[in-house]
C-alpha cells in the first residue's frame, strides 16, 4: 500500500454552471478574503501536483489546468480529465467550492488511506449525517484510474464499488456553497 509520504496529487474540480448561484463565477467570490479556488488551493499546498478541471482562472499558485471532454459532463467525467494529469500513487479530490476545507482534513484523508484497512482504495469524508462528501476525498490513483469515470456518470455511482472507508471531519470542512444562502454562512464562518 501507498502511503502519503509517497507523495500525492490533488485534483480539483471548478467547473459547473452555478445555476443555484444565480451564474457566473462561483469560485471566483471573496470568502475570508481570498476566492473559493485560491483557499481550496491552499488546503492541498503539499501536494506533488495540483490540476484544476476547469475554465483558466488567474491563481497565485502555479497549477494544471484542463477541462473535461465534451465539458459540463459531470463531476465524474472532471475527475478522468483531471486524473489524466496525476503522476503520484494518492490523489485528493476536492471541490473549489468547499472554502473551509483545510490542509488538517486533507492530511486526516491521507492518513486514513494509509494507516485504516478499511480504506483500501480510498477516504472518503462523512458529514455529520455520515454521508459521503466523495469530493472531499483521497485516492489510490490506481483505483481510481480503474473507476467508471465517464460523462454523464454519477460520481457517486463511479466511487461506489471501490473499496473505501469513511472519515468523519469537521462538520464545516466538507461544507460545499452552492447558494447565496451558502455563500453567507461560510463567510460568517470564514471570520
Amino acid at each position: 500500500m501507498t502511503t502519503p509520504t509517497d507523495g500525492w496529487d490533488a485534483v480539483v474540480l471548478a467547473g459547473g454552471e452555478s445555476r443555484r448561484m444565480g451564474g457566473g463565477d462561483k469560485v471566483a467570490l471573496d470568502v475570508g478574503g481570498r476566492s473559493m479556488l485560491e483557499r481550496v488551493i491552499a488546503a492541498v499546498a503539499g501536494a506533488g501536483r495540483t490540476v484544476v478541471v476547469g475554465p483558466r482562472r488567474t491563481t497565485s499558485t502555479a497549477v494544471v489546468w484542463c477541462v473535461e471532454d465534451p465539458p459540463l459532463t459531470g463531476p465524474a467525467a472532471a475527475v478522468g480529465a483531471g486524473l489524466a494529469h496525476v503522476t503520484a500513487p494518492l490523489v485528493v479530490l476536492l471541490a473549489a467550492d468547499q472554502p473551509l476545507v483545510d490542509a488538517h482534513t486533507v492530511q486526516a484523508l491521507l492518513g486514513a488511506l494509509a494507516d485504516d484497512p478499511a480504506c483500501a482504495d480510498g477516504a472518503v469524508a462523512v458529514d455529520g449525517q455520515d454521508q459521503p462528501q466523495w469530493l472531499c476525498s483521497a485516492w489510490q490513483a490506481a483505483a481510481l484510474r480503474d473507476a467508471d469515470l465517464r460523462a454523464d456518470m454519477s460520481l457517486r455511482r463511479a466511487l461506489a464499488p471501490l473499496r473505501w472507508g469513511r472519515v468523519p471531519v469537521a462538520a464545516t470542512a466538507a461544507m460545499d456553497c452552492d447558494t447565496p444562502d451558502d455563500l453567507r454562512r461560510v463567510r460568517e464562518l470564514a471570520r
